[in-house]
């Protein structure tokens, strides 16, 4: 995908599976890494083997003063600082929908960072093209969230936007087809067509969809419960939804 705009702000954060993405995916963004000593394990060597091929600096450290240096990451004995990942613009993924990408999952307020990398790392695994959320209102790719997202965050572009409705009209008009979830919808997921273009929209934890985003999808259709449970967290409802696009196209 190609990028434009500035670049977001500078990252730190830890992770063996996020690290080894970003050295694997976009050495160059790595400025340095610190790398726990003891214990020294398998993965945290073949980090370690990975910067060192990169020309990337490594400072290795005690693992009780990595974890006294950044408090309340989950680090795995390893943290990674970054310069800013490109940005992805509304006009750049636009573009790319046009020129056949076929998948975009869209997160309508999602507030919790580990919803966002669970979502992230579905996204990737199902072969979504991108993630969009708004600008406001919604988690940002936090420590806490490229670590849950385990190297999806380097494959999957965030693009924020300022009017979701905006740009899911956009997206129609690019050629995709909007479909929202809902647990009230009168049709099931299983009944809509997700073999064309799609793009999934997701409502935030608790409250669903905006009435203007639910407004703004072509359709709206609800996953089939079987028990007492009236919902489903939002990263579990991403899965089981993507994963039926792929159902559906591999049929």
């Amino acid at each position: 995908m190609s990028k434009g705009g500035k670049g977001s702000r500078a990252e730190t954060f830890g992770g063996i599976h996020a690290v080894a993405a970003v050295l694997q995916q976009a050495p160059e963004r790595v400025k340095s890494l610190q790398l726990a000593t003891d214990p020294i394990e398998p993965a945290l060597e073949r980090l370690l083997r990975l910067a060192e091929s990169s020309g990337i600096s490594v400072e290795r450290v005690g693992r009780e003063r990595l974890d006294q240096h950044h408090p309340g990451f989950q680090n795995q004995g390893v943290i990674a600082h970054c310069k800013p990942r490109p940005v992805v613009d509304e006009r750049t993924l636009v573009e790319r929908v046009r020129d056949g990408l076929d998948l975009i999952l869209v997160l309508d307020g999602v507030t919790d960072p580990h919803n966002l990398g669970a979502c992230l790392r579905t996204a990737d695994a199902a072969g979504a093209g991108a993630v969009v959320m708004p600008r406001h209102h919604s988690a940002a790719l936090t420590p806490a969230a490229i670590k849950v997202a385990s190297g999806a965050a380097e494959t999957v572009p965030v693009v924020s936007v300022g009017n979701l409705a905006r740009t899911l009209s956009g997206l129609k008009d690019a050629g995709m087809w909007t479909v929202g979830l809902a647990g009230e919808a009168e049709q099931s997921l299983y009944q809509v067509d997700l073999r064309v273009p799609t793009a999934i929209v997701m409502g935030a934890e608790g409250e669903g969809l905006r009435r203007l985003t639910r407004e703004a999808c072509d359709h709206l259709a609800r996953i089939p419960m079987g028990g007492t449970v009236e919902s489903l967290n939002v990263s579990v409802a991403t899965g089981i939804t993507l994963f039926e696009v792929r159902r559906q196209r591999q049929c």
